[in-house]
């Protein structure tokens, strides 16, 4: 599975991350983590988002340690409606997580919006 790969390679940039941070004695409770979600190929077929919340969380907790207080993701080219079930997927999880997932909110989040929007005082309410 498309997943399978994804994971494999974020646990490796992942895991020399940390262990870079670990040797510059860097304060990891003061830091931030902002990872890709772990997602198929453009060129794979579509997997549920509990796939992914799976291969997120599962690499996630092999690589990143407890005093991470926070893991924000941007949209990563989903759709605002798939990052966000995928986000919720993955808070629904059951497992333990050291750190709390959430979203950086970049442009792709609010796209829609911005779009319906199109800097249009009258369209304030509708967007």
């Amino acid at each position: 599975m498309a997943s399978k790969k994804s994971a494999v390679v974020t646990e490796t940039v992942l895991a020399a991350v940390y262990k870079a941070l670990n040797d510059q004695h860097v304060l990891l409770e003061g830091t931030l983590l902002k990872p890709n979600m772990v997602t198929p190929g453009s060129d794979s077929s579509m997997v549920a988002p509990e796939v992914i919340a799976e291969y997120t969380v599962t690499t996630l907790r092999r690589t990143v340690p407890p005093a991470v207080p926070r893991i924000v993701f941007l949209s990563g080219w989903q759709s605002e409606e798939e990052a966000t079930v995928n986000l919720d997927a993955m808070n629904k999880l059951e497992v333990l997580k050291p750190w709390t997932p959430a979203f950086s909110f970049g442009r792709a989040l609010q796209q829609s919006t911005l779009k319906t929007w199109g800097g249009k005082k009258v369209i304030v309410a509708k967007a």
